[in-house]
């Protein structure tokens, strides 16, 4: 028997095209899996272009899930970059009890206003600063990734960081540098990312 959309997790990410959203998402639905969920992820493609805003999307449950649809209702929306707020209402149909996962240097109420009424629950991250700090570049994508995981709580944060490891050692094989940067980024955004 098929899950109902009703009983995924589901989040959906806004960032700009070069930001690495869609990247954080199938790197979720790959940490997911590794953990024997049923997942899926995917980006929603528009003007495929550096800075364009991007949306992409993860579905994370326990049981199968046979639907296939952009996600309209979603748990958590993460948003890489807070300039979005302005033009995208990225708080748009979330869920009563989800979490808005934002990266700015800026404290929550003080983006409220910019987020057309919603009253729900905000985290903020400087992911920025995370990754300069453990990359010396601006990637905001790991930070926000291991942000949505602590405050989703989808996923058991020992299992996902071994498994973010064993990715990361896959993907930069040669390049111990990035590994241990990118393991870095993963632990300091699960203890800087404030859930309350």
């Amino acid at each position: 028997m098929s899950k109902k959309v009703n009983d995924a997790v589901e989040i959906r990410w806004h960032g700009r095209g070069g930001q690495g959203a869609k990247t954080a998402c199938l790197l979720l639905a790959e940490a997911a899996f590794c953990s024997g969920k049923y997942v899926q992820g995917f980006p929603e493609y528009g003007p495929e272009r550096m800075g364009a805003p991007i949306t992409a999307y993860n579905r994370i449950s326990d049981e199968q899930c046979n639907v296939h649809s952009n996600i309209y209702t979603p748990n958590y929306v993460v948003v890489v970059d807070d300039t979005l707020l302005k033009s995208v209402d990225v708080a748009k149909g979330i869920k009563p009890g989800g979490i808005l996962i934002i990266n700015s240097r800026k404290e929550p109420e003080d983006l409220r206003p910019l987020l057309n009424g919603y009253e729900g629950k905000i985290c903020v991250i400087d992911a920025e600063k995370i990754s300069l700090e453990t990359l010396g570049k601006n990637f905001p994508n790991t930070p926000m990734l291991a942000a949505v995981v602590k405050a989703s709580q989808v996923l058991e944060q020992e299992r996902f960081i071994a498994d973010m490891r064993n990715s990361f050692e896959h993907k930069f094989r040669g390049k111990e540098e990035l590994v241990e940067g990118n393991m870095k980024a993963l632990i300091k955004a699960m203890d800087e990312v404030n859930v309350g």
